[in-house]
Formats: C-alpha cells, sequence, structure tokens
C-alpha cells in the first residue's frame, strides 16, 4: 500500500531525531523537495512513513503528489496524534501539507524527541498573508528550516506570497491554479480585477503538460 523504503529502521532512543521544514507559497515545489528528501533517505536504507492531508484528493487520493504529478505512496489522515503507534515503526516522517494538520507541531516536536527524522511541508501563510494555525511555531523548534518561492504567475519575478482567485474567505480551501496564483509582493497589492483569470493569458501553463503523469 505506502510502505517505502527498506527495513533498515534506525529508531533507537539514542538517534538523533530533528525536525526539517520547507516553507512556501503554492506552487513553489515544496511537494518536491520533500520527495526528493524521503528518496534519499530511501536510498540509504532508511524506512519512511509518509503522510498526506486525507481531505486534500486533487491529484491522487493514496499519494502525495506534486503539481506535475510526481507521487509517492502515503498514509491519508486529517490527525497526527492517530499515527503514533504506527510511527513508531520509522526512522523518517515526512508530512505533506502540514499547515492542514491541527497537532502538526505538538506530533513532529515528540517524534524528533524520540530519534526519528521528520520533515513537514507545508504553506507558511494564509492567502491574506497571516500565519497558517501554529504552523510557524515550529520555527524555533526545528533543526532546518527553508523557505522557497516560486515564479509569479503574473509578473515573472520571485513569488513569496500565495493570492486567492475568487471571494471565498474560508481558509482552508483545496485547490490548485484553478483557485491560487503564486505572486510578488508588488502583485498581491493589486486588485482583483487587474490579476487574468482562467482562460485569459496569466503566463502560467497546465504543469501536467511538462512531466506527464507519473501516478
Amino acid at each position: 500500500m505506502l510502505i517505502t523504503g527498506c527495513e533498515n529502521n534506525r529508531h533507537s532512543p539514542q538517534s538523533r531525531g530533528q525536525i526539517q521544514v520547507i516553507f512556501g507559497p503554492m506552487f513553489s515545489g515544496k511537494t518536491t523537495e520533500l520527495i526528493r528528501r524521503l528518496r534519499r533517505y530511501e536510498i540509504a536504507k532508511n524506512k519512511c512513513l509518509i503522510v498526506k492531508y486525507a481531505n486534500d484528493l486533487r491529484y491522487d487520493s493514496d499519494s502525495i503528489a506534486t503539481h506535475d504529478r510526481q507521487c509517492l505512496a502515503a498514509i491519508k489522515s486529517t490527525t497526527l496524534t492517530d499515527l503514533k503507534e504506527l510511527a513508531a515503526n520509522y526512522s523518517v516522517i515526512g508530512i505533506d501539507e502540514g499547515q492542514f494538520f491541527p497537532d502538526t507541531v505538538s506530533f513532529a516536536e515528540e517524534m524528533a524527541n524520540k530519534g526519528k527524522i521528520v520533515i513537514v511541508a507545508a504553506l507558511d501563510g494564509t492567502f491574506q498573508r497571516k500565519a497558517f494555525g501554529d504552523i510557524l511555531q515550529l520555527v524555533p523548534l526545528a533543526e532546518s528550516v527553508i523557505k522557497l518561492t516560486a515564479v509569479c504567475m503574473f509578473c515573472f519575478d520571485e513569488a513569496s506570497f500565495t493570492k486567492r482567485i475568487g471571494t471565498e474567505t474560508q481558509v482552508e480551501i483545496i485547490g490548485g491554479t484553478d483557485k491560487y496564483m503564486a505572486v510578488c509582493r508588488r502583485c498581491y497589492q493589486q486588485e482583483d480585477s487587474t490579476i487574468p483569470q482562467k482562460g485569459q493569458d496569466s503566463h502560467s501553463c497546465d504543469l501536467t503538460q511538462i512531466r506527464g503523469g507519473n501516478c
């Protein structure tokens, strides 16, 4: 089903646990980087537990998936606490869309203290540029934190923010290029009416045409 990696399960109390955090706006390659790191650990014969947010059904219901359809089989859940017993059998834990889980911070800290390597890919901010839940509390707890950038879908500058297309105000609305754009500071400030809508020339492309389906 999901079990990836080999049986070298380095999870003794003497193991050096750590938290690695991958932040960034949408379309910045967070899941791509998460998959890259997990595959490195698999090559080194670590046993990896990969967790996806169960309500994220955009590309694949049983895998974490990038926007260009690179996939890695995963366990689905809406909370992480329920996976503690399962996690005991793994040395590396990868969590995609960490901002959606209500217990990411406490789970990651507990697992790292038990010697696990925990890698969390997450949005750092909402479409309103506010902290996404308590996910930023991972920063002082983590050994490694990076913030990736995307390319502004409006002007091609570096994009650090996510802008929602539409009028919904609910924070948790899962979508792709149909609902969100990666934007720079200047374009974030533009009125919605100046942002090209779907079907117009927004300088964006269908990411599935870049690599084709890999799921």
